[in-house]
This record gives structure tokens, sequence and C-alpha cells, in this order.
């Protein structure tokens, strides 16, 4: 019961950060309702990310940085999701 419950949690966080994702990559207006939402899965999502980002600097393409630690942490997650599903 505890495990399906951790599992459920960990798979709402992936789509948190998806969801995060595709709105970096949308203009938000800073003083609309979507940028409060933009702030929320921010405060939500940067504590997992920062250590990563931290490890692993943005990939130089071009004249900007492409941040692949989002990449890394919903791998990272869906790894401990199907760990979890097997035990």
């Amino acid at each position: 019961m505890a495990l399906r419950i951790i599992v459920d949690l960990l798979q709402f966080y992936v789509v948190v950060l998806f969801v995060r994702i595709v709105l970096s990559w949308f203009p938000i207006h800073p003083w609309s309702r979507l940028a409060r939402v933009v702030r929320v899965l921010a405060a939500v999502t940067d504590p997992v990310l920062a250590p990563v980002r931290r490890v692993l600097p943005p990939l130089r393409v071009g004249s900007m940085g492409l941040d692949l630690s989002p990449l890394v942490v919903l791998f990272a997650l869906q790894l401990v999701v199907r760990l979890l599903e097997l035990g």
C-alpha cells in the first residue's frame, strides 16, 4: 500500500516536471496567471534539478545552452518507479 503511494507520487512528480519543461519552451508574460503557475512549478522542481545542474553544466548549442538536467531527472525517476514496481 505504501509502495503504491510512493510510486503514484513519483509519477505525479514526473508529470509536474514534464509540464514545467513544456512551459519553458514558450514566452510567458511575467504578470500573467500562467507565470504564477510556472513559478510554483519551479519552486517544486528546482530543489531536485539544482544538484543535477551543478554536476551537469548546460550543453552549448550555438549561442545558447541546453539544460539536460530535466532529462536526467526524468530518466532517474522513471528508473526508480520501475524498480519499485518490480519489488
